[in-house]
């Protein structure tokens, strides 16, 4: 039953890296934020359109392995629509799956959840990562420059980075 659901998991990621949803470029997006993991090359590059403090649109661009496309995709899928306070839950409880917690029960992860076998190769956690990463720092950096309007929690400013 395990290897069956790892196989699941497999099929659900390499589905996102050769179909990608949501990439692409988003004109008129009050965040775009690029990071990248150096030390293994992943580049993404993340667009959200904002209104009445939900995320209405998410496009992303990238270049790397299957893990970090994947998750952008997935995580791009998950963001669309979301209140900007649940989305800050969601990259938490994704966080927390990636150190090994279960999945948070008040959290949908979607098909975020087939990168919980990622943890088993803990040099590919930050190809996962990435994609939180980068819309953690975009979501900081506009609450940052909006004064806290948009409900998201202000935090320490930081870099994209995986380094």
């Amino acid at each position: 039953m395990i290897e069956q659901l790892d196989e699941l998991y497999r099929e659900v990621i390499l589905d996102h890296f050769r179909r990608p949803t949501h990439s692409g470029e988003l004109p008129g997006a009050q965040i775009s934020v690029e990071g990248t993991n150096p030390l293994c090359g992943d580049a993404l590059t993340f667009h959200l359109r904002l209104e009445d403090g939900k995320i209405q649109q998410v496009r992303f661009q990238g270049k790397g392995c299957a893990i970090s496309q994947a998750a952008a995709s997935m995580l791009a899928g998950q963001l669309e629509g979301k209140p900007l306070p649940e989305s800050r839950r969601l990259i938490e409880a994704m966080k927390a799956l990636m150190q090994g917690q279960g999945p948070d029960p008040a959290v949908d992860l979607g098909d975020l959840e087939a990168l919980a076998g990622v943890r088993k190769f803990p040099v590919r956690i930050k190809c996962a990562a990435l994609s939180w990463n980068v819309v953690e720092q975009g979501l900081t950096d506009y609450s940052q420059q909006h004064s806290g309007a948009t409900g998201c929690k202000p935090q320490a400013p930081g870099p994209a980075s995986l380094a």
